[in-house]
């Protein structure tokens, strides 16, 4: 079944689509992106955010949460729950369908680092995952919630993990698709 939605990912991935996913992934990190980031600014009350963190303990977790005032844990949670349902939709689509289309022209149909154009639906699972765990400890504060505590941090390194990996995949397309081209290129000469 994963090899089955690799493959599909391949077949429907056009330059046209591909070009979509980009402009509308843009339009988002230029327009949308940065109000949400203010936003957040506003009721964080500096004490930053989770989902921008690399990695944090538990005991950090809530002293963000306590940072909050209650209509910033409320905005907080609200914010997961809107556009960050959005967002890791729209940066997965992006990244699947620029690691395909890259792929398609840089590396062999028979080799199986074909199928590492899943790894940004990775990311996106445990993107929602930190959503939900962070969510519910902002949502319970002041009492404790042992064990999502812990794993929200565990999620969100996993979800940064997984998108560098994605990122690290597209530079390699792009490098691997350009040697390609160039190749062909001199060839044709």
């Amino acid at each position: 079944m994963i090899r089955r939605f690799s493959l599909w990912l391949y077949r429907i991935t056009t330059s046209r689509i591909a070009l979509s996913c980009f402009l509308i992934f843009l339009f988002f990190s230029v327009f949308v992106l940065p109000g949400q980031s203010a936003g957040a600014d506003t009721y964080s009350e500096g004490a930053g955010s989770p989902d921008l963190s690399f990695f944090y303990s538990a005991k950090e977790l809530y002293a963000i949460a306590d940072a909050y005032s209650d209509e910033g844990r409320e905005a907080y949670i609200q914010a997961r729950f809107t556009f960050d349902l959005v967002w890791p939709i729209l940066y997965t689509l992006f990244l699947t369908i620029a690691i395909s289309w890259l792929f398609v022209r840089a590396i062999s149909p028979y080799s199986w680092l074909r199928m590492t154009n899943l790894v940004p639906i990775l990311g996106m699972v445990f993107d929602y995952l930190e959503n939900s765990s962070t969510s519910l400890v902002m949502g319970r504060y002041p009492v404790q919630t042992t064990g999502i505590d812990s794993l929200a941090s565990v999620f969100t390194l996993l979800k940064w993990v997984f998108i560098a990996v994605a990122l690290m995949l597209l530079v390699v397309g792009a490098t691997l698709a350009v040697a390609r081209w160039v190749g062909r290129s001199r060839k044709s000469r």
